[in-house]
C-alpha cells in the first residue's frame, strides 16, 4: 500500500485519517438522532414494544447483508468510494422519511419506515467499514499506534452518537419530525460535499481481480472474535433499543403534551449521557489497559476477563428489577447508576475487539475481514433489537437484562476461544 505525502506516506496517512474521522462523525450523529426521532415519535403514535422494535429489524438486517458485500466492495472500487456512497445513501434515507403522512395506516407506516431504515442500515456499514478499514492501512506500525487509532476513531464516534441521541430528541421537540429529518439531511449533504474536496490521497484504490468468495475467513480467530461480537452487542441492544427508553416514558411522562416534551429530553439525554460516556471510556481503553506495554497474547486474555466481568452487571440489576416488582425511584436510580457501570465495561470489552480484528486482519485483505466481523456485528444488534420488544412485552426490564447478561457470558465463552496471533492463522 503506497501513500502520497512524505517519504514515510504518514503526513498524507495522518489527513486521510482526519478526513475519514469527520465523514464518521457527521454520518453517526445523524444515525443517532434518527434512532431517537423514529423510536420516540412512534412511540407517541401508540406503537407496541413489539411494534417498535420491528422499525430497526430491517435497519439490522440491512447492515449484516451490506457488510458482507462492501468488505468485497471496497477492495474492488476503493474505500473512499464505499465511504461517500455510505454518506449519500443515508441523505437519500432523511429525505424519504420526511415525506412520512400521519395519515397513513399503521401497517403501511411501519413497512414504509423499515424500508428506509434498512436503507440507513446499508448507509451506516458502508460508512462503518470503510472508516474502520481505513484505520488499518494509515495507523502507525509501531507500539501501540494501532489500538491508540481505533480506540480514538470508536470512541470518539460514540460521544458523536450519544449527541446525536440528545439532538434528535430536542429537534424533535423543538422542530417536529419533518423538519427535523430535512435539517439533519441538508447538513449531512454539505459535510458530504466538504470531505470529497478536501480527503487527500491515502486511501486504496481498489483491485478489480478481487474476489467475493475472500469475505469469508479461514481464521478461526476472526471467526471466533466474530462470534463474540454477536453477543456482546445483542447484550446491549436487548435493552438499550426498546426496552429501557420504553420504560423511562412509562415512568416519566404524565400523558400531557408539555410532559411530554420533558420526558423526550430525559431520555434523549440519558441516552446520549451513555453513549458519550461510553465513547469515552472506550478512547481511554488503551491507557486503561497499558497497551503500550502488554502483548497481543495479554490484550486476547483480556477480552475474555473483561467479557466475564460485564456479565455479572445486567444479571444483578435484573434480579433487582425483579425483586422490585413495579417501577419505583430507587429502581430507576439503580437502574441509571448500573447501566453506566454496564457502559464503562462494555466500551473496554469493544474496544478491545475493534483492535483485535485489525491485528488479526493483514493489509491485503483487511476489508473483507472488517466487512465479515462487521457482519456479525450488525446480526447482534439484529438479534438484539428483537430480543428487546419481545423481551420487554414479555417480562419487562428484569426479562431484558437477564437475556442480555446471557448474552454477555455467551460472548466471553467465545472470546475464550481466541489463541496468539501467528502468520499461518492471519492467512485466509
Amino acid at each position: 500500500m503506497t501513500q502520497s505525502g512524505g517519504t514515510d506516506g504518514r503526513p498524507s496517512g495522518l489527513s486521510a485519517y482526519v478526513a475519514v474521522t469527520a465523514a464518521y462523525w457527521a454520518f453517526m450523529l445523524t444515525d443517532g438522532a434518527l434512532r431517537m426521532l423514529v423510536l420516540l415519535h412512534f412511540h407517541t403514535l401508540g406503537f407496541t414494544p413489539v411494534q417498535l422494535a420491528y422499525l430497526f429489524v430491517l435497519y439490522e438486517f440491512a447492515g449484516m447483508a451490506t457488510n458482507l458485500s462492501a468488505g468485497w466492495i471496497a477492495a474492488r472500487f476503493g474505500l473512499a468510494s464505499t465511504l461517500y456512497a455510505g454518506l449519500g445513501l443515508q441523505v437519500v434515507a432523511l429525505l424519504a422519511l420526511a415525506q412520512l403522512d400521519p395519515g397513513w395506516q399503521i401497517g403501511f407506516s411501519v413497512a414504509f419506515v423499515m424500508v428506509v431504515q434498512g436503507l440507513s442500515g446499508v448507509a451506516k456499514d458502508l460508512a462503518k467499514m470503510s472508516s474502520k478499514s481505513a484505520v488499518k492501512l494509515l495507523a502507525p506500525k509501531d507500539g501501540d499506534g494501532l489500538f491508540r487509532w481505533v480506540a480514538v476513531l470508536t470512541g470518539s464516534k460514540n460521544a458523536v452518537k450519544g449527541l446525536g441521541f440528545l439532538l434528535g430528541a430536542g429537534l424533535l421537540a423543538l422542530a417536529g419530525f419533518t423538519m427535523a429529518t430535512l435539517v439533519m439531511a441538508a447538513v449531512l449533504v454539505a459535510i458530504l460535499i466538504a470531505v470529497a474536496v478536501a480527503m487527500p490521497a491515502g486511501l486504496p484504490a481498489g483491485r478489480k481481480d478481487a474476489k467475493f468468495s475472500e469475505v469469508f475467513s479461514k481464521s478461526s480467530n476472526i471467526n471466533w472474535l466474530s462470534a463474540a461480537r454477536v453477543f456482546l452487542f445483542g447484550a446491549r441492544d436487548v435493552w438499550f433499543v426498546v426496552g429501557i427508553p420504553v420504560y423511562f416514558y412509562a415512568v416519566l411522562s404524565d400523558g400531557t403534551e408539555e410532559g411530554n416534551r420533558a420526558t423526550f429530553f430525559l431520555i434523549g439525554s440519558f441516552m446520549a449521557l451513555w453513549i458519550i460516556f461510553y465513547g469515552a471510556i472506550q478512547a481511554s481503553a488503551p491507557r486503561l489497559l497499558r497497551a503500550a506495554d502488554r502483548s497481543e497474547a495479554d490484550l486476547i486474555a483480556a477480552a475474555r476477563h473483561w467479557a466475564s466481568a460485564l456479565a455479572a452487571i445486567p444479571a444483578l440489576l435484573a434480579i433487582a428489577a425483579w425483586a422490585a416488582g413495579q417501577p419505583a425511584l430507587w429502581l430507576t436510580v439503580t437502574l441509571v447508576l448500573g447501566l453506566l457501570a454496564f457502559g464503562a465495561l462494555f466500551a473496554v470489552n469493544s474496544s478491545l475487539h475493534s483492535y483485535l480484528i485489525l491485528a488479526f486482519t493483514k493489509d491485503e485483505r483487511v476489508t473483507m475481514d472488517v466487512g465479515f466481523y462487521y457482519m456479525a456485528n450488525a446480526g447482534g444488534r439484529l438479534l438484539g433489537t428483537v430480543l428487546s420488544g419481545l423481551t420487554y412485552q414479555l417480562g419487562g426490564v428484569p426479562a431484558c437484562l437477564g437475556t442480555a447478561a446471557v448474552m454477555v457470558a455467551l460472548s466471553a465463552l467465545a472470546a475464550g476461544r481466541l489463541q496468539k496471533n501467528t502468520q499461518s492463522e492471519a492467512e485466509a
